[in-house]
């Protein structure tokens, strides 16, 4: 079963759903409620991202930092272009919950783990892939609390939905941050031993990634049960914003004549969305818009899917190149 070894992660988020969702004795969306109001999204959070420290590769971000111009051009397409498109298919008509959903989406920094595997499987250089993750997730420390809160007031609804521009700062300085940071500092004096365990560690991280969801669909279970009409909605609209960030990411590259070989660290680092950092905001700043979870997580679905299938469109001309 080598699909399933692939495709594990997108499979426990399918079960995680659906358990927690069809359990008729309600026990396991009780048991993920109790470990959400004791602290239990927060102890993830931090585990997740010391986590993420000691597998980091500090050489390779030194080695990446020579492309200045293809980082600028991917934290534009993070930072401005994904929040401007965000902006712009909100004004659609669609529930609050599932715009409240595409914003947390639009404002996230890449992911620190699919993005780099498909910049590498695509023949990218993961050097500068490492590279433009760290300097992303620290930058979104800044940018999220003032982008979520201008783009929130586009809902018509911002008395309703305000947000503490300042705690958003604190409580992902504290929750990502730090704990990367003191992962990283623990991986100096342990480098050669957790080499050997970093598959064990990146998959321990995902399994922590489905707790979080876990949590966030058990706070949300009766918003999510009456939502199946807003499903289709939300495929379209997760779709549309991730195929045509897509397009505006290869079009810029295009424009720009970015080569072969430099292109692909900009282009998957540029449009991936971290997925634990969207769920953890909308457990604990919006757990009354139970569509937004379903937002994030459909997301992440689609655009693996999108992604994956142009990994495997771009890597033949990367061999071809000798790359």
């Amino acid at each position: 079963m080598k699909w399933i070894k692939k495709y594990w992660f997108l499979i426990g988020l399918a079960l995680v759903f659906l358990l927690t969702l069809a359990d008729i004795t309600d026990l396991t969306a009780q048991s993920g409620r109790w470990l959400k109001q004791h602290s239990g999204p927060n102890i993830v959070i931090c585990l997740v991202f010391f986590f993420s420290g000691l597998i980091l590769d500090t050489s390779h971000i030194r080695a990446g930092l020579t492309d200045m111009k293809g980082t600028i051009h991917s934290l534009l397409l993070i930072f401005a272009v994904s929040p401007v498109l965000g902006a712009a298919i909100a004004f659609l008509p669609m529930a609050t919950g599932i715009k409240i959903g595409l914003f947390l989406v639009a404002v996230m920094p890449t992911t620190m783990s699919s993005g780099v595997v498909m910049t590498g499987a695509a023949g990218g250089r993961i050097a500068h892939a490492l590279v433009i993750t760290v300097i992303a997730n620290v930058l979104a420390v800044f940018t999220i609390p003032v982008t979520l809160s201008l783009l929130l007031f586009t809902t018509g609804n911002d008395t309703a939905i305000i947000i503490d521009k300042a705690a958003v700062m604190i409580r992902i300085g504290l929750f990502v941050v730090l704990p990367l940071v003191i992962g990283l500092s623990v991986r100096v004096g342990l480098r050669r031993w957790l080499i050997k365990i970093s598959s064990s560690i990146q998959i321990l991280n995902q399994l922590l990634v489905l707790c979080i969801v876990w949590m966030g669909i058990a706070q949300s279970k009766p918003v999510l049960l009456k939502a199946q009409g807003e499903l289709a909605v939300i495929v379209l609209v997760v779709s549309g914003f991730h195929l045509v960030l897509l397009y505006a990411a290869w079009q810029s590259l295009k424009a720009l004549r970015v080569p072969v070989g430099k292109r692909e660290s900009v282009l998957f680092m540029g449009i991936q969305k971290t997925l634990p950092l969207s769920v953890i905001l909308q457990v604990t700043l919006f757990p009354e818009y139970g569509l937004a979870l379903l937002v994030c997580v459909a997301h992440h679905f689609i655009s693996l899917m999108i992604d994956g299938f142009l990994v495997g469109r771009i890597r033949p001309e990367s061999q071809q190149t000798g790359l």
